[in-house]
């Protein structure tokens, strides 16, 4: 039953978010409260709809295909989730919807209210739409359609002309990004004549012999996803996009958007061209040049943060910084396998996890300062803990977890990415993780002393007050300590989803995506 109602969920989902994305401006001016009323609907269904999927595919113990307009796979498009793209959904899906309540009490920074709902349920369907999807075609769409709600997000403040600024920056050379990956598709369909990633790990055993489509496939599409996860060098949009989209944007785009980059690139190097031998040699140096940008970015990050004195400046290069430790465990297939490349992928899931709800958290924490300061500048936000002491808490927890302090799920997630590393004989990369928390640890406490831990002098006292947003914020950190204390007694909660990048979980993925192209009487039996 469960199975049948997250099916059916899993249909539902892209043409409901679609028609409140479409009907918000059409029905949003009638009442001032109706567009944050629609797309908190669009938020509560995703939420739903992600929770009931991720634990019927986790009970199930087994992918979940639906088939668009019953057409058979590869002729039809279909979404086919499995542990890893599941978990991503859950933790999408409950995210998006904090962002929106706290959007509502944004809404006294906001000129058109009407339009920032429409792109944000656009934005909606464009993240889970990419994480979804079983076609490699569909998720080239599902980017444009996430691109296109970011870039409108980001020039939402368009009287600020730095805000139109960094909205070109982002959508000019995003649009050359995306475009590089329609022509990998053109490589893809015309040596492997299909664009389902399923049938593309099965069909690609048979092209082992001729490894450089692949190649040039994979390098194009490359671009497009580091572009999306803000991994050097193609993160210098990030640091300009955060400072001037909306708050409650900056939390969407550091804490899910970035997500869609290393999901991509985890879904093609280990599902599509992971064991079927397409690549050849090449996917070992495909690896091996990831993990290198990664070790760049989280070093470039952390270093980066030591200068900022804008604070959402600061959680950009953080944001820089650890999706880059994230892309060094999920690039470790280089040089692992069996247990040390579980382990390894286990830390990238955790990791995504723990910075997901970290940097949402914090962005928005930051948003309520900076409202009360009138400024991004943390020297002029010095002492405001004092007046909002429960977005204080939120931030000081959410800090601690991203510097990997115990008991939070930050720690654990790092303690298996340096276990990894030594397991892979790779002990560099595991002083790399150590040398990026102490830096990282010496630019977080830069907000925290001052936010948290400091008074301005000559400032009148202001009693302490609390409102709905506060407590949304606390709540999103305690999280951080639950999760923390489930993998640490429970692990299994993220290795299953590490489990599906093997080479168990790529047969279970294909053998699913067959089962329903039999039962559809698709063709090649």
């Amino acid at each position: 039953m469960l199975r049948e109602l997250a099916f059916n969920l899993l249909g539902a989902f892209l043409p409901v978010t679609a028609i409140v994305a479409f009907a918000t401006p059409l029905l949003g001016r009638a009442r001032k409260r109706v567009p944050w009323a629609l797309a908190m609907f669009a938020a509560l269904f995703v939420a739903v709809t992600t929770t009931a999927v991720y634990a019927a595919v986790a009970v199930g113990g087994r992918p979940l295909v639906y088939p668009f307009g019953g057409w058979p796979p590869p002729i039809g498009i279909i979404y086919e989730v499995d542990a890893f793209n599941g978990l991503l959904g859950l933790l999408t899906g409950w995210v998006i919807l904090a962002i929106t309540i706290y959007s509502k009490w944004y809404e006294k920074e906001m000129d058109e209210p009407v339009w920032y709902y429409t792109l944000l349920v656009g934005l909606m369907v464009g993240l889970l739409g990419c994480l979804y999807t079983g076609d490699a075609f569909n998720l080239f769409v599902m980017i444009e359609v996430l691109s296109i709600s970011a870039y409108g997000l980001v020039a939402y403040h368009k009287q600020r002309p730095e805000a139109v600024e960094a909205a070109s920056k982002y959508a000019l050379i995003g649009a050359v990004a995306t475009n590089m990956y329609f022509l990998a598709l053109v490589v893809i369909y015309g040596n492997y004549s299909t664009l389902n990633m399923a049938d593309l790990a099965l069909v690609g055993r048979a092209y082992a012999a001729s490894p450089l489509p692949a190649l040039l496939a994979v390098s194009f599409s490359l671009w497009v996803f580091t572009y999306k996860a803000a991994v050097f060098p193609n993160h210098f949009w990030l640091p300009d996009a955060h400072p001037e989209a909306p708050t409650p944007v900056s939390a969407a785009l550091s804490g899910l958007v970035v997500n869609i980059g290393v999901y991509s690139v985890a879904r093609f190097l280990y599902t599509i061209f992971g064991y079927n031998n397409a690549l050849g040699l090449y996917r070992g140096a495909v690896l091996l040049a990831l993990l290198l940008l990664g070790c760049a970015s989280a070093l470039l990050g952390a270093f980066m943060m030591l200068v900022q004195r804008d604070i959402k400046r600061l959680l950009a290069y953080s944001t820089v910084s650890h999706i880059g430790l994230a892309l060094m465990a999920g690039s470790l297939g280089f040089a692992a396998a069996g247990g040390a490349l579980v382990l390894a992928l286990t830390a990238m899931v955790a990791h995504l996890v723990s910075h997901s709800i970290s940097k949402a958290t914090l962005f928005m924490a930051s948003g309520v300062f900076i409202h009360e300061a009138g400024s991004r500048d943390l020297d002029a936000m010095r002492g405001l803990g004092r007046v909002r002491p429960l977005s204080a808490i939120a931030m000081t927890v959410s800090f601690l977890n991203l510097a990997g302090f115990i008991p939070f799920v930050g720690f654990f997630s790092k303690l298996l990415m340096y276990q990894a590393f030594l397991d892979a004989g790779l002990p560099v990369l595991a002083f790399v993780v150590i040398l990026v928390s102490a830096v990282s640890l010496l630019g977080y406490m830069k907000p925290m002393y001052s936010i948290a831990f400091s008074f301005k002098k000559g400032a009148p006292f202001t009693s302490p007050r609390v409102e709905l947003v506060d407590v949304l914020l606390v709540a999103m950190s305690a999280s951080l300590l639950v999760l923390g204390l489930v993998l640490g007694l429970s692990p299994g909660v993220f290795s299953q989803p590490a489990l599906s990048l093997t080479q168990q979980g790529v047969d279970d993925y294909i053998r699913a995506y067959l089962e329903t192209r039999k039962s559809l009487g698709g063709p090649y039996g």
